[in-house]
This record gives structure tokens, C-alpha cells and sequence, in this order.
């Protein structure tokens, strides 16, 4: 027996307005963009902040500020939703979450890295998440300041994602577990 399938209309899909979504609460999480090279990538991570409801964006070293043509482009909008700040120094914006109260995790393959399949989240924690640039990754003198580092499991040959799908996946995982009912 067959049931009919059809995709939803815009006006199915109970999306919030601009200014409810501003007013909603967030799940406690900020994203740290390090020295993003790929103005595209850092819009596309607007993009996934906003439909994790992320509580903010920071902006860091070299990573493309908006309105940029490009992080417009993939955005698609984002950029006003999705509170951002810039930073300059990443160390600088890691201390100062730390000493707001947040968990520094940093996603890159590291000596020490577990795999995120093994991250329990713990919701009355608050996480700032940092990804680094796409050739270089995180900067080296951040990863003595992080309370944890994270890779996602591969098995191809290339033993790395774009910036942007493994924040996604970094960040749906985190996301996960804010949103369960």
C-alpha cells in the first residue's frame, strides 16, 4: 500500500518569525570561527547557527565579517538572525568564555582527541566550539587553552572534511541534546 508523499510548502513548515527567533531561547552554545579563509563556509555556519538556535557566532583572525557578498550568498539571512561579534585574537575570545563559564572545545585531530561518537553533552554546561581554518586548522598556541579536543571519525583517504559539514555535524550532535524532549 502506497501512501502519497509531496514536499511541504514554506508556509507548512511553522517557521518562526525573525523577530520570535531573536526572542526564543538559545541553546548555550558559541561558535568560534577561526581564521575561516572561505567566506562561503563562514556563511554556510550562519546557516546551521541558526537552525540550532546557537546563542551566538564569534568571529575571529582572518575569518570574513558580514556583509560580505559571499557569507550573504549562503547565509541566505542568517546574519540577522544569529547574534555575531568579531574578535580579533582568538586567545583573547577563548579567555574570555572561559571566564564567562564555557567548556572550550576545539574540533581537530590532535594527540589527544576523542572521537565525538564518545561526547556525552551535559546540558547545564555551556560550550564554546571552535574550527579552524581549512588548511591550517586551529591555531596552534589555542590548543593548549581548550578543555577538550574532538574529531569526527573517517574512513576514506582524505582523513578531513570542509569546515563547514563538520561544523554541522559538530554542532547537530551538540544541538541534540538541548532539543530532546
Amino acid at each position: 500500500m502506497s501512501k502519497e508523499i509531496r514536499k511541504l510548502k514554506l508556509a507548512e513548515l511553522g517557521r518562526v518569525s525573525l523577530e520570535a527567533f531573536k526572542n526564543q531561547p538559545k541553546i548555550p552554545i558559541v561558535l568560534v570561527l577561526d581564521n575561516i579563509r572561505s567566506a562561503m563556509n563562514v556563511g554556510s555556519l550562519f546557516r546551521t547557527g541558526d537552525a540550532f538556535a546557537l546563542e551566538r557566532i564569534i568571529l575571529s583572525g582572518i575569518t570574513a565579517q558580514p556583509p560580505h557578498k559571499e557569507i550573504l550568498k549562503t547565509a541566505i539571512g542568517a546574519t540577522s538572525s544569529v547574534q555575531w561579534e568579531y574578535i580579533d585574537d582568538v586567545e583573547i575570545a577563548a579567555n574570555r568564555l572561559r571566564n564567562e563559564g564555557y567548556r572550550l572545545i576545539g574540533i581537530e585531530q590532535t594527540t589527544r582527541s576523542v572521537p565525538l561518537s564518545s561526547v556525552k553533552v551535559d546540558q547545564q554546561e555551556q560550550y564554546a566550539i571552535f574550527l579552524g581554518n581549512e588548511v591550517d586548522g586551529l591555531s596552534g598556541t589555542l590548543l593548549p587553552i581548550l578543555d577538550q579536543s574532538i574529531e569526527i571519525a573517517q574512513y576514506g583517504t582524505k582523513h578531513s572534511l570542509n569546515v563547514a559539514v563538520c561544523g554541522g555535524i559538530v554542532l547537530w550532535h551538540y544541538a541534540q541534546a538541548y532539543h530532546l524532549p
